[in-house]
């Protein structure tokens, strides 16, 4: 049996650097939170990314920003339909825990493209009792933040106020808003923010075994 070829469906320009990649899924198996590796085919230069689809959807989808010193990221901004690419995986075990009770309030804290494995999650359990806190520098930073309800996705921008954003780091916006502690907290971004968001968490009462975090950069 021949090995499974993939290939760009679309690619969704955000912003200068952020950008949404389409592939082919066939018979791809994937959880919600989960990561793969990705990259143009033939240019061995491979990253891991996490799925910002649901498992259901018939294509798999990413949320990526193209770093200056990424050339990984760079040549799939820059790719077209009908590029083939490599696909591996899935991995990671960053997941929603299978004995959460549904009214369980929950907290997903992202950097940038870090809010990616939550939008999966969201789109694969549409009944979650969800609050998205998302640290960005600018507004035009709230990748598709239209498809959250309101009262479910706050901005912290650390570079721009604007009226119904938080104006401040995501950490600034824990230190003054506490979390209850019978949330189960997700936290995906750079690590710097998650381990201060994970120290913030604790104080506030927050059960270790209620934060899973998840290093995106």
């Amino acid at each position: 049996m021949s090995e499974e070829k993939y290939y760009v469906q679309q690619v969704t320009h955000l912003t200068e650097s952020v950008f949404l990649i389409k592939i082919d899924r066939h018979n791809f198996t994937l959880k919600a939170g989960q990561h793969v590796t990705l990259g143009i085919k033939g240019a061995a230069i491979n990253r891991e990314y996490s799925i910002y689809s649901s498992p259901t959807e018939p294509y798999i989808e990413f949320l990526i920003k193209a770093y200056p010193e990424s050339e990984s990221a760079r040549l799939l901004q820059q790719s077209t339909p009908g590029t083939e690419v490599d696909l591996a995986g899935p991995y990671g075990k960053f997941a929603i825990p299978d004995n959460l009770k549904q009214d369980t309030p929950i907290i997903f804290i992202a950097t940038g493209v870090g809010i990616a494995p939550f939008h999966s999650f969201i789109k694969t359990f549409p009944q979650l009792n969800y609050k998205i806190i998302h640290g960005i520098p600018h507004a035009q930073d709230r990748y598709m933040y239209k498809e959250y309800p309101q009262e479910r996705y706050i901005a912290c921008l650390s570079k721009e106020k604007i009226p119904n954003c938080f104006s401040g780091r995501v950490t600034d916006y824990l230190k003054q808003n506490q979390i209850k502690p019978e949330s189960c907290c997700f936290i995906c971004g750079n690590n710097l923010m998650i381990a201060e968001a994970y120290d913030i968490l604790r104080e506030q009462g927050i059960s270790s075994n209620k934060i899973y975090t998840e290093v995106f950069f």
